[in-house]
């Protein structure tokens, strides 16, 4: 599978964009095609770029600064919103409704598009968001390789592994190459669960990203997809993205009294975070993550600052 380099995915994610800003950021991919990150949609706010190095705002001009404080600005209208949402939903707002309940819809090429507005309830559940006002797009990326530093630090990683950092610190992109890795170079069966379809980037069937020999479970409720993993599957290793929930809880629980291994990402920049987690913590005490590594910040995605073993982080 040939990959893509970073700036075909910045040019990919823009081309989910309105055609009029799609025009405005195409040619601004060989400045910050390689280092963007996120493209941020705000109503009445300068069009924004956030890169690894900086956070830059687009001009009127063409140009890019780093301050958005000038009328010389390029702002996003409600035309602009309206015209991006219909298009990340491919023109069927109807059929990504359970996406947007959640606040994000999933994109071609594993791309994401979180979403602002005004909540609709019914009996205190959101049913809907209206009147979207923010829209952002984060970049999805793929770096083929970028695990096996990590294989190599952890003894046993098949035995279970829990990889934790703070937002775009590179745990999705680490986690989908060693779940690559494993079902390649390893031979292990690998189930992945692809909750947001951000580790695949599977549209109609087709993982857009190289996985390996992984079977997906692509945009299930992670709980549900553990569980049919387990009876239909066989896998040796469930490999989940950001768990935490009293759900994932109990479906992880059934995946190690099955004998199967996890390997999942977290939301903690370090362990005192980690620490106030209680589904992972009691999760530990299982012996799911015989050992937990932790990465970096957003300027160096992907760089492994610590390996410790469950027992010393949760002491």
């Amino acid at each position: 599978m040939a990959s893509m380099n970073d700036k075909e995915r910045f040019k990919q994610a823009v081309g989910c964009i309105s055609l009029q800003l799609q025009r405005r950021l195409m040619p601004l991919a060989e400045q910050i095609g390689q280092t963007a990150m996120e493209i941020r949609l705000r109503i009445n706010r300068p069009l924004c770029i956030v890169c690894t190095d900086n956070t830059y705002y687009v001009m009127k001009n063409g140009g890019l600064s780093n301050a958005p404080v000038s009328s010389e600005m390029l702002c996003i209208s409600r035309v602009d919103i309206s015209d991006t949402f219909h298009n990340i939903c491919n023109y069927s707002v109807y059929m990504r409704q359970n996406e947007i309940v959640n606040g994000f819809i999933t994109l071609k090429g594993g791309h994401r598009a979180g979403i602002c507005g005004t909540a609709v309830c019914d009996n205190s559940k959101i049913t809907n968001i209206r009147d979207i006002s923010s829209i952002n797009i984060r970049i999805a990326r793929e770096r083929k390789g970028c695990g096996k530093d990590l294989i190599r630090s952890v003894k046993r990683i098949d035995k279970g592994l829990l990889i934790c950092g703070a937002p775009c610190s590179g745990k999705t992109t680490v986690l989908r190459d060693i779940a690559r890795l494993l079902s390649t170079e390893y031979g292990k069966c690998v189930s992945l669960i692809d909750e947001r379809g951000e580790l695949a980037g599977t549209v109609s069937g087709i993982a857009q990203d190289d996985i390996g020999m992984c079977d997906v479970f692509d945009c299930y409720q992670k709980s549900d997809a553990i569980n049919q993993a387990i009876r239909s599957m066989a896998p040796d290793i469930v490999v989940c993205d950001e768990i935490g929930s009293q759900r994932d809880f109990e479906a992880l629980e059934h995946s190690l009294n099955c004998g199967v291994s996890i390997i999942a990402t977290a939301h903690a920049a370090d362990k005192y975070e980690l620490r106030k987690r209680e589904c992972i913590y009691k999760l530990a005490r299982m012996g799911a993550f015989p050992n937990i590594v932790f990465l970096s910040d957003k300027n160096h995605p992907g760089k492994i600052t610590s390996v410790a073993e469950a027992k010393d982080v949760f002491s």
